[in-house]
């Protein structure tokens, strides 16, 4: 459950797997499955480390989930991370796509896997009900998708069984992957990138059906939805220089994303500076400069439903 733009929208994380396929603006029509698929798996298969730290943070509160749900799971990366992890749990991959679900479904094939993990095709909330309860609900980057976010976050907490938890990825730092002054253009295109994300981000918010404008205090609602709200950790993605050729991969696709949402609201001077970084056959290019990093944060916000009293 996120959009189709690419991973996420512009703030340009790479985690698990948000891509798209909801809401409003965002149709299915515009989005190319078979290169969205591969897309979103590179980008998890990087981002592994930094979800395998959750995960085993995660166990704090359930060290034995039966079922665990991934909630936007595109093609379904993070449910076999997680099935990895918790070798005892079903998992059902959660997601309005069904391009990538049928991924998912051909790599449970592939990996032996069919009876541990499955697919759901649901928007949210909506179609959430048709979920079973879990007693682990994985909402990666997915739940700023949907117009009303607390009464999606409702729905949730509604399938999660007594003492289960969800664990919220919202919010977090945007990625860094160059110096402030990169020798060419004016410093600092990283944070008038940001600046175009999160214009980009408000408008997006504003044009998804049923918006309601809420304050991103993400502990608040959880505990609103009658959960409680049990930690907050942030994880790092630190992948220093001189980066791999997947993870350079990985920023071309993101700068040439950032370069088509933000053509018309950047300005000539960082266009040109864009088109520079992207060009193959310039040296001071992401092909080819030494200097580019990957470094995000990923900020986790876990609720857990009480066993009822008596």
């Amino acid at each position: 459950m996120a959009h189709g733009h690419g991973h996420d929208h512009g703030h340009g994380h790479v985690h698990g797997e948000a891509h798209g396929a909801q809401h409003g603006g965002h149709h299915h029509e515009d989005i190319d499955w078979a290169t969205m698929g591969p897309l979103l798996e590179r980008n998890a298969q990087l981002a592994a480390p930094q979800n395998r730290e959750i995960a085993a943070w995660l166990r704090t509160w359930q060290p034995e989930p039966v079922r665990i749900a991934d909630v936007g799971s595109g093609s379904g990366s993070i449910s076999f991370l997680l099935a990895g992890i918790f070798p005892k749990a079903e998992v059902i991959a959660v997601d309005p796509a069904q391009p990538l679900l049928d991924r998912a479904g051909e790599r449970a094939a592939r990996e032996s896997l069919t009876d541990r993990v499955s697919t759901l095709r649901a928007e949210l909330p909506e179609g959430i009900g048709a979920l079973p309860p879990a007693d682990l609900l994985w909402i990666g980057r997915a739940l700023h998708h949907v117009g009303d976010q607390q009464a999606a976050l409702a729905a949730l907490a509604d399938r999660l069984a007594p003492g289960g938890a969800i664990a919220l990825l919202e919010g977090g730092l945007n990625l860094r992957s160059l110096p402030r002054d990169i020798g060419i253009g004016r410093p600092g295109l990283q944070t008038r990138l940001d600046l175009a994300d999160d214009k980009w981000f408000t408008r997006m918010r504003a044009e998804l059906p049923g918006a309601k404008a809420v304050t991103e205090d993400w502990p608040a609602l959880l505990a609103e939805t009658g959960l409680r709200h049990a930690g907050t950790r942030s994880f790092l993605l630190d992948l220093p220089a001189p980066l791999s050729d997947d993870a350079r991969a990985h920023l071309v696709s993101e700068f040439s994303r950032r370069r088509e949402m933000h053509a018309e609201t950047l300005d000539a001077d960082d266009l040109t500076t864009l088109d520079r970084l992207l060009d193959e056959n310039d040296e001071q290019s992401l092909h080819h400069r030494p200097d580019v990093f990957l470094l995000s944060a990923q900020t986790v916000h876990v609720g857990v439903k009480e066993y009822a009293k008596g």
